[in-house]
Protein backbone atom coordinates (compact mmCIF):
# COMPACT_ATOMS: atom_id res chain seq x y z
CA UNK A 1 0.00 0.00 0.00
CA UNK A 2 1.49 3.25 -0.50
CA UNK A 3 2.28 6.00 1.27
CA UNK A 4 -0.59 8.24 -0.94
CA UNK A 5 -3.44 5.71 -0.20
CA UNK A 6 -2.68 5.98 3.64
CA UNK A 7 -4.53 9.29 3.76
CA UNK A 8 -5.09 9.65 7.46
CA UNK A 9 -1.84 9.52 8.36
CA UNK A 10 -0.94 12.47 6.13
CA UNK A 11 -1.84 15.16 8.87
CA UNK A 12 0.69 13.23 11.38
CA UNK A 13 4.02 14.89 12.17
CA UNK A 14 6.83 11.97 12.10
CA UNK A 15 8.61 13.75 14.96
CA UNK A 16 5.74 13.86 16.88
CA UNK A 17 4.43 10.59 16.51
CA UNK A 18 7.53 9.30 17.36
CA UNK A 19 8.15 11.09 20.46
CA UNK A 20 4.99 10.04 21.71
CA UNK A 21 5.22 6.21 21.02
CA UNK A 22 8.70 6.11 23.00
CA UNK A 23 10.22 3.35 20.95
CA UNK A 24 13.30 1.54 22.66
CA UNK A 25 16.74 2.61 21.25
CA UNK A 26 17.00 -0.89 19.23
CA UNK A 27 13.73 0.21 17.77
CA UNK A 28 14.72 3.57 16.36
CA UNK A 29 18.03 2.11 15.11
CA UNK A 30 15.77 0.11 12.93
CA UNK A 31 13.87 3.44 11.82
CA UNK A 32 16.89 5.69 11.25
CA UNK A 33 16.78 7.58 8.70
CA UNK A 34 13.25 6.73 7.26
CA UNK A 35 11.37 9.61 6.58
CA UNK A 36 7.27 8.33 6.85
CA UNK A 37 5.13 6.68 9.16
CA UNK A 38 4.33 3.94 6.90
CA UNK A 39 7.54 3.12 6.44
CA UNK A 40 8.22 3.41 10.11
CA UNK A 41 5.73 0.65 10.95
CA UNK A 42 6.69 -1.58 8.34
CA UNK A 43 10.10 -1.46 8.63
CA UNK A 44 9.38 -2.05 12.77
CA UNK A 45 6.58 -4.56 11.39
CA UNK A 46 9.33 -6.75 9.71
CA UNK A 47 12.01 -5.92 12.30
CA UNK A 48 10.18 -8.53 14.94
CA UNK A 49 8.73 -5.15 16.57
CA UNK A 50 5.36 -5.67 16.42
CA UNK A 51 3.80 -3.42 19.52
CA UNK A 52 6.17 -0.76 18.62
CA UNK A 53 4.92 -0.97 15.34
CA UNK A 54 1.22 -0.60 17.01
CA UNK A 55 2.30 2.41 19.14
CA UNK A 56 3.35 4.52 16.04
CA UNK A 57 0.28 3.99 14.69
CA UNK A 58 -1.80 4.40 18.00
CA UNK A 59 -0.44 7.59 18.28
CA UNK A 60 -0.30 8.77 14.04
CA UNK A 61 -4.29 7.73 13.64
CA UNK A 62 -6.43 10.16 13.60
CA UNK A 63 -7.74 9.87 17.29
CA UNK A 64 -11.40 9.04 15.88
CA UNK A 65 -10.04 6.44 13.77
CA UNK A 66 -7.73 4.97 16.83
CA UNK A 67 -10.19 4.72 19.04
CA UNK A 68 -12.46 2.32 15.98
CA UNK A 69 -8.75 0.66 15.38
CA UNK A 70 -9.07 -0.20 19.27
CA UNK A 71 -12.17 -1.38 19.44
CA UNK A 72 -11.43 -3.55 16.54
CA UNK A 73 -8.92 -5.47 18.01
CA UNK A 74 -10.48 -5.67 21.10
CA UNK A 75 -13.76 -7.30 19.31
CA UNK A 76 -11.33 -9.87 17.40
CA UNK A 77 -9.96 -11.24 20.54
CA UNK A 78 -12.89 -11.16 22.51
CA UNK A 79 -13.84 -14.15 24.33
CA UNK A 80 -17.52 -15.26 23.84
CA UNK A 81 -17.97 -15.09 27.39
CA UNK A 82 -16.68 -11.02 27.85
CA UNK A 83 -18.56 -9.63 30.67
CA UNK A 84 -21.02 -7.78 30.15
CA UNK A 85 -19.57 -4.10 31.26
CA UNK A 86 -16.78 -4.92 28.61
CA UNK A 87 -19.06 -5.21 25.91
CA UNK A 88 -20.49 -2.13 26.82
CA UNK A 89 -17.80 -0.25 27.09
CA UNK A 90 -16.38 -1.11 23.71
CA UNK A 91 -20.71 -0.41 22.63
CA UNK A 92 -20.54 3.50 24.29
CA UNK A 93 -16.36 3.65 22.46
CA UNK A 94 -17.88 2.64 19.37
CA UNK A 95 -20.43 4.96 19.35
CA UNK A 96 -18.31 7.63 20.22
CA UNK A 97 -16.78 7.20 17.08
CA UNK A 98 -19.97 7.84 15.03
CA UNK A 99 -20.86 10.65 16.79
CA UNK A 100 -18.58 12.21 19.07
CA UNK A 101 -20.40 13.74 22.09
CA UNK A 102 -18.94 13.99 25.42
CA UNK A 103 -22.33 12.61 26.83
CA UNK A 104 -20.73 8.98 25.29
CA UNK A 105 -17.05 9.90 26.08
CA UNK A 106 -17.92 10.51 29.46
CA UNK A 107 -20.06 7.52 29.60
CA UNK A 108 -17.54 5.46 27.97
CA UNK A 109 -15.24 6.40 31.07
CA UNK A 110 -17.73 5.55 33.36
CA UNK A 111 -17.76 1.85 32.33
CA UNK A 112 -14.12 1.50 31.72
CA UNK A 113 -13.92 2.79 35.59
CA UNK A 114 -16.53 -0.03 36.11
CA UNK A 115 -14.39 -2.69 34.47
CA UNK A 116 -11.07 -2.18 36.12
CA UNK A 117 -9.29 -0.81 33.49
CA UNK A 118 -8.38 -4.65 32.80
CA UNK A 119 -9.41 -5.22 29.55
CA UNK A 120 -8.62 -4.12 25.79
CA UNK A 121 -12.56 -2.52 25.72
CA UNK A 122 -11.77 -0.73 28.95
CA UNK A 123 -8.65 1.33 27.04
CA UNK A 124 -10.58 1.72 23.99
CA UNK A 125 -13.24 3.71 25.96
CA UNK A 126 -10.87 5.56 27.97
CA UNK A 127 -9.29 6.52 24.19
CA UNK A 128 -12.87 8.13 23.54
CA UNK A 129 -12.83 9.88 26.86
CA UNK A 130 -9.39 11.56 26.90
CA UNK A 131 -10.12 11.77 22.49
CA UNK A 132 -12.85 14.44 24.10
CA UNK A 133 -13.52 18.07 24.83
CA UNK A 134 -12.76 18.60 28.32
CA UNK A 135 -11.63 16.10 31.02
CA UNK A 136 -13.14 18.08 33.83
CA UNK A 137 -16.74 17.31 35.06
CA UNK A 138 -19.71 18.34 32.88
CA UNK A 139 -20.71 21.50 34.72
CA UNK A 140 -16.95 22.64 35.16
CA UNK A 141 -14.83 24.83 32.97
CA UNK A 142 -13.23 22.46 30.22
CA UNK A 143 -9.67 20.97 30.93
CA UNK A 144 -8.50 19.81 27.55
CA UNK A 145 -6.43 16.54 27.45
CA UNK A 146 -3.03 16.92 26.19
CA UNK A 147 -3.02 15.42 23.07
CA UNK A 148 -0.72 12.41 23.21
CA UNK A 149 -3.33 10.74 25.64
CA UNK A 150 -5.30 9.17 23.06
CA UNK A 151 -2.44 7.12 21.43
CA UNK A 152 -1.63 5.99 24.96
CA UNK A 153 -5.05 4.47 25.27
CA UNK A 154 -4.98 3.27 21.85
CA UNK A 155 -1.58 1.69 22.50
CA UNK A 156 -3.22 0.05 25.63
CA UNK A 157 -5.82 -1.48 24.13
CA UNK A 158 -4.07 -3.02 21.26
CA UNK A 159 -1.15 -4.51 23.49
CA UNK A 160 -3.58 -5.86 25.78
CA UNK A 161 -6.12 -7.75 23.04
CA UNK A 162 -2.87 -9.09 21.48
CA UNK A 163 -2.05 -10.93 24.31
CA UNK A 164 -5.84 -11.58 25.55
CA UNK A 165 -5.77 -15.57 27.03
CA UNK A 166 -3.11 -16.55 24.71
CA UNK A 167 -0.01 -14.37 24.43
CA UNK A 168 1.49 -17.53 22.35
CA UNK A 169 -1.27 -15.84 20.03
CA UNK A 170 0.65 -12.80 19.79
CA UNK A 171 2.43 -12.29 16.69
CA UNK A 172 -0.12 -13.27 14.39
CA UNK A 173 -2.25 -11.21 16.18
CA UNK A 174 0.13 -7.63 15.58
CA UNK A 175 0.04 -8.82 11.93
CA UNK A 176 -3.59 -8.66 11.49
CA UNK A 177 -3.90 -5.18 14.14
CA UNK A 178 -1.44 -3.63 11.76
CA UNK A 179 -3.23 -4.66 8.71
CA UNK A 180 -6.78 -3.75 10.34
CA UNK A 181 -4.95 -0.57 11.24
CA UNK A 182 -3.77 0.51 7.50
CA UNK A 183 -6.77 -0.61 6.40
CA UNK A 184 -8.43 2.34 8.30
CA UNK A 185 -5.82 4.91 7.07
CA UNK A 186 -6.61 3.79 4.13
CA UNK A 187 -10.01 4.96 4.49
CA UNK A 188 -11.80 1.21 5.53
CA UNK A 189 -13.42 -0.28 7.99
CA UNK A 190 -10.86 -2.00 9.15
CA UNK A 191 -12.67 -4.97 10.65
CA UNK A 192 -11.76 -7.90 12.03
CA UNK A 193 -13.31 -11.41 11.85
CA UNK A 194 -13.61 -12.66 15.58
CA UNK A 195 -10.99 -15.11 16.03
CA UNK A 196 -11.54 -18.69 16.12
CA UNK A 197 -10.85 -20.33 19.60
Amino acid sequence: MSAAALNKLSGASLQEVLKRSQLPPEALERIAGLGTIEAVFAALAQAGFGIEATRVLAHALPKREAVWWACMCAAHTAPPDLPEADRKVRELAESWVRQQSMETARAAMDEAKRTGFQSPEAWAGVGAFWSGDSLAPPDSPAVPPPPHLTGVAVAGAVALASVRLDAARQPRRLAMFLQSAQDIAAGGPGRLPAEES
